[in-house]
């Protein structure tokens, strides 16, 4: 009988995870396959380790990880896919929008292309703000112009793996995960599965604006170095146009069809032009600096405070 786990990141929860582990359990009742829920509880604060605990101690197929504070989505997932040694694996997030009913769906899927990797697109996303949908609609679009890799457009997380996939990544060292796109890079055969994404059934969002920023940097940052070189060719560009613009007084002195002495408005025009562009610069600059900074340091991408089961 093969093995399947379930993966679920959980982060101030209290008000879905019953409910998120009684669907899921129902699903896997009725599939052949040695089953399991890998909950990790990133550093809750309110009472979602409690009713992990008591779930835990009540149904042995359930393994709990609790970190010793929160570290992020991401960071939950890895650790889900460290202590898994399933066959295939599902990653889904606590708060219902993805429906646990689609399991069977995907593990046939899986049986039917004999993928390694099941990534699931969303046709239609319900309960989502205008503004989010638009911001993910182009976040997608422009990471896949600027990384060395293609990613699956309207994707999130929720996705089968195999344990080849599992056992790849595993294999990474970096801290600053991105792992819908470190899936894609690792490669082997990925095929998609369409599906309606459901309102949250309870609780806020876990991504506020800030954080989706954050992650979307981390993203493109990771997987892209065309910053770098867009850095490098404003450089180039400003200064083609400091030497335009030197020859443009110098010879408007000489010849005099300019002015050279007016001008405190072009000076500072100019200034803050050629100031902004350094900063500009600078900045792309340090965000590199800062993950190699992060890198090196080679702390844990997190700290567990318990096991149970």
């Amino acid at each position: 009988m093969k093995t399947l786990s379930i993966i679920v990141p959980c982060y101030n929860e209290e008000a879905v995870i019953e409910t998120t582990y009684n669907r899921i359990k129902n699903v896997l009742t009725g599939l052949d396959f040695d089953s399991h829920i890998i909950f990790i509880n990133d550093g809750s604060r309110d009472g979602t380790l409690s009713i992990l605990r008591n779930i835990s101690e009540k149904d042995e197929s359930v393994k709990l990880i609790n970190f010793s504070r929160n570290f992020g989505h991401q960071k939950a997932v890895t650790a889900g896919i460290h202590h898994c040694n399933s066959d295939l694996a599902i990653i889904i997030d606590a708060d219902l929008q993805d429906p646990p009913e689609l399991i069977p769906d995907l593990l046939r899927k899986q049986a039917e292309e004999q993928a390694n990797v099941v990534y699931c697109v969303r046709k239609k996303r319900v309960g989502e703000s205008k503004f989010k949908l638009w911001s993910a609609k182009i976040f997608y679009r422009f990471l896949n112009r600027l990384s060395e890799i293609n990613f699956p457009l309207d994707t999130g997380d929720f996705r089968l793996i195999d344990s080849r996939i599992i056992q790849e990544f595993n294999r990474f060292k970096e801290k600053g995960k991105y792992i819908r796109g470190l899936i894609s890079w690792i490669g082997f055969k990925q095929v998609p599965f369409y599906y309606e994404r459901e309102a949250r059934f309870a609780g806020e969002t876990k991504y506020p604006l800030k954080k989706m920023i954050s992650f979307a940097s981390t993203a493109l940052l990771y997987f892209s170095k065309k910053p770098l070189l867009l850095a490098t060719s404003l450089g180039f560009i400003t200064v083609l146009i400091g030497i335009f613009m030197a020859l443009w007084y110098v010879f408007g002195k000489i010849f005099g069809y300019t002015n050279a002495e007016s001008g405190w408005t072009s000076i500072m025009i100019v200034v803050i032009f050629f100031g902004g562009i350094q900063l500009l610069t600078i900045g792309v600059l340090g965000q590199y600096v800062g993950i190699l900074f992060d890198e090196v340091k080679e702390r844990p991408e997190y700290v567990i405070d318990e096991i149970v089961n």
